[in-house]
Order: structure tokens, then sequence, then C-alpha cells
């Protein structure tokens, strides 16, 4: 098993400068290491086996298992209820009248690992977009500043910081506003994602989570199966060829997906994942709507983040800060060391003060 998803290790590792915050990182780390490892579990045969095995009489298996993973399979919804083996074959397996029964066919299990892969790097465009757009200035800035005791050439480090912020202080809006607009682009790809599912699902992901725990809460004889809806273990697969006399000839199939046994547990855990991210995401909006209205909650994160400085400090630079200002000051508080920290917001003070650096 740890061969499937070794090739995912690349994405675990941290980096060693923050831009970002927990909630982007649930969508490019965590969200596209999940996907990527699904995309690459439905492809191991190691696990799952022949991702279709069908069983018709006169028809050679491997061209019956071909021809049917090809142009699909079906079932019949209004047979999805009722005993195994005395009512029906299995759920949606049953005798039907062309024309009469409704008939579904699944298509969508032929797709899965390249859906999944597709939803994987579109998960990854804000994060690659941001860090286009970024272009290592965090990284720059807080070189030789993340650790608690200064050499000669971290003490210059500091001063160049100070130096390069006071000389460019309400000139980070435009910065602050792309990384903005990238939590945004996260909030509306978490949330087209879900409608582009139910789209692949013809319909029925929106419901596919509330239906399983509405299914396991049912008596046995009541409920129908919504993961047999969606993702038939058993189906039906009609295969016509010429007779011997040159009539054309019927003959229907079973076939045995145990492909979708990993599939429907794969979308169940999908559709509570992105719930909860959409959820997550939501909030993370509403925050930074405060944090963009708000200066004194700005005031109140800078000496959150900055609890080592004196208030009177912090409060002089958030005065004087704009938007994109207090974004990079509060950027650079992940990534240096508190001390250090502290010593830069006391010179930049003194800076914009206009009083000279001791």
């Amino acid at each position: 098993m740890f061969d499937v998803f070794g090739s995912v290790k690349g994405l675990l590792k941290l980096d060693q400068v923050c831009i970002d915050n927990n909630i982007f990182r649930l969508h490019y780390k965590a969200t596209v290491i999940i996907l990527i490892a699904f995309s690459l579990l439905v492809t191991s045969r190691q696990y799952i086996g022949d991702p279709i095995d069908c069983i018709v009489d006169e028809i050679p298996l491997n061209v019956m298992d071909t021809y049917c993973w090809i142009y699909s399979t079906f079932t019949i919804p209004n047979r999805l209820t009722g005993i195994a083996g005395k009512d029906i074959v299995q759920p949606g397996v049953a005798s039907h009248v062309d024309g009469h029964d409704e008939v579904k066919y699944h298509k969508y299990y032929q797709w899965v690992c390249f859906v999944l892969f597709f939803q994987a790097m579109l998960f990854y465009v804000p994060r690659y977009l941001w860090k286009t757009w970024e272009g290592g200035r965090i990284k720059m800035l807080v070189l030789d500043l993340n650790m608690p005791i200064m050499n000669e050439e971290a003490k210059e480090r500091k001063k160049i910081l100070v130096d390069y912020f006071a000389d460019n202080i309400k000139g980070h809006n435009f910065y602050a506003m792309r990384f903005f607009f990238c939590e945004l682009l996260n909030f509306v790809n978490v949330l087209g994602q879900i409608y582009f599912m139910d789209f692949f699902l013809d319909g029925e992901f929106t419901t596919y989570g509330s239906d399983v725990v509405r299914f396991t809460e049912m008596e046995p004889e009541e409920r129908g199966d919504p993961m047999a809806r969606v993702f038939p273990k058993v189906t039906k697969c009609t295969f016509h060829k010429y007779g011997p006399s040159g009539s054309v000839q019927k003959f229907d199939g079973l076939c045995v997906l145990p492909l979708n046994i990993v599939n429907e547990k794969i979308y169940v855990f999908l559709w509570f994942w992105f719930i909860l991210l959409t959820i997550l995401t939501g909030i993370s909006l509403v925050y930074r709507a405060a944090v963009i209205m708000m200066p004194k909650l700005r005031l109140l994160m800078l000496r959150a983040r900055s609890r080592l400085s004196a208030h009177e400090e912090v409060e002089l630079i958030a005065s004087r800060c704009q938007m994109g200002d207090w974004f990079i000051l509060y950027q650079l508080g992940k990534n240096i060391d508190p001390l250090i920290y502290k010593e830069i917001i006391c010179d930049l003070a003194q800076k914009v003060e206009g009083k000279e650096i001791v």
C-alpha cells in the first residue's frame, strides 16, 4: 500500500517560509494529496483486481469484459429495493422490458481516476498563482532572521528590512489584494467542484453523503442503499451479434464491478471533506472581510503577533500602515524569531516616527 502513496510524499514536506495560512494549505496540500492518492488507488490492480468481470453464455469472457467496460453497463432504478436472491438478483439487477422500465447507464466509473487527478490540479491553481505573484518576497525579507541569535550579517539584514518597509510603506496593497483574491478563488473552486462532481455523477453527489447517513439509520427492509444506486457492484450489460442466419442476437450478461467498492467509499469521504472545506473557507472569507474593514481588529491581531513588543509601538505602526503593510508585517511575524521581530517593531516604530534608530 505504501507504494501507491509514495509518489505523493513530496507534497508532505514543510515549507521553510510560510506565505499563506492553514486554510489555504488545506486546499493545496491536504486536498491535493487526498485526491492524487485516491486517483492512484483506483488505478492499482494490485489491490482491486480487474475493474470489471462479466459472465454471459456463448461470448468469450475477455470480449464481454472489454465491451462492457467501453460501452458501459446499466441498472434498473425501480429494482433497487427487494430481497437479493428472492425478489431480485442484486440491487438494480432484474429482468426489464425495453421501453417500459427506466434504465440507468453507468459510464462515469471509467473516468474516476482522471477526474480525481484533474480536480487535484484545480485545487493547486490558487497556490500556483499566489506563489507566482508573491515572487519570494517574504523569503527574501526574512533571510537569516528566523534564528534567535543574530550575527553581524543578520543585524545588517534586519536594518535592510526596516529600511525597506519604511521606504515602501503604503505600497503593499496590491500585494495583499492578490492574496485575498486567491483566498476567494479557493472558495469558488471548492464550491464549483462540488457541483462539478454532482454533474459527473448524474446529479447524485450533492446529497450523496447525507443519503448514506440516512441509509444507516433506516430499517433494513425499508432502505435502499444510495451507494448501490450511484456505484453498483453488480450491473447488467447487453451484447449484440449476428447469429448463424444473419439475424441479430441479444445476450444479457451480469457484470461485477470491484472498482466500485472503492469508489463508493472515496466519494463518501470526499462529500464530507468538501462540505467541511467549504464551511472552513467560507468562515475564513468572513474573517478576511472583517480584517479588511476593521482597522481595530488588525491592531489587535498585530499585537497578538508581536506580543513581546510595547503596545505603543505597535499602535504607532498600525496607525501609519494601510491594509497591505499590515499584511506584510503579519506574514513576517509568522516567519521571524519573536525576539528579532520585537526589535524590528521597535526600530520600525522609531523610523516611522522620524527618530534616529539606536
